[in-house]
């Protein structure tokens, strides 16, 4: 898979999931479809905002260059994470896919009202799923251009 980085290098990526089952599906599509990017997850609301300041354990945290985000978190909701994120100033550079099993019309118009830069329910075939991951990184990685890291 491609890289945007002039030097080469890696497109950090932050996976927030809950879901053992959904993260798995997600790291094997990266490993199957030869993906460069670095995938690194947090498993709730909480710890994806302390990953993105770099609290705590996570002082050392590379800032993502994109952020997948689940909706149904446990600790703090995706809802309050996504708009937590698109108020900082820094943070809100990051662009945020929602990648979740929700297809309601209430959350697919929030997620957008709170600055979400798309939104994608999460299929539940794997062939699907990795075709969706793949895409993703096709258009976030080849096509769009991603702001420079802070």
């Amino acid at each position: 898979m491609s890289v945007n980085r002039q030097d080469g290098t890696p497109i950090e990526v932050l996976l927030v999931e809950d879901d053992p089952g959904d993260v798995l599906m997600t790291q094997e599509a990266f490993e199957e479809h030869k993906v460069r990017n670095r995938l690194n997850v947090v498993s709730d609301g909480a710890e994806a905002l302390a990953y993105l300041r770099r609290e705590g354990r996570y002082a050392d945290a590379v800032r993502p260059d994109l952020i997948l985000l689940d909706l149904n978190l446990p600790r703090r909701d995706g809802r309050e994470v996504l708009e937590e994120i698109k108020r900082d100033e820094e943070l809100g550079r990051i662009p945020v896919v929602v990648l979740t099993t929700s297809s309601a019309d209430e959350d697919i118009l929030r997620s957008y009202q709170l600055h979400a830069n798309a939104y994608v329910t999460k299929p539940v075939d794997f062939e699907r799923f990795i075709t969706v991951i793949r895409q993703i990184d096709e258009f976030f990685v080849s096509v769009v251009k991603l702001p420079p890291r802070a």
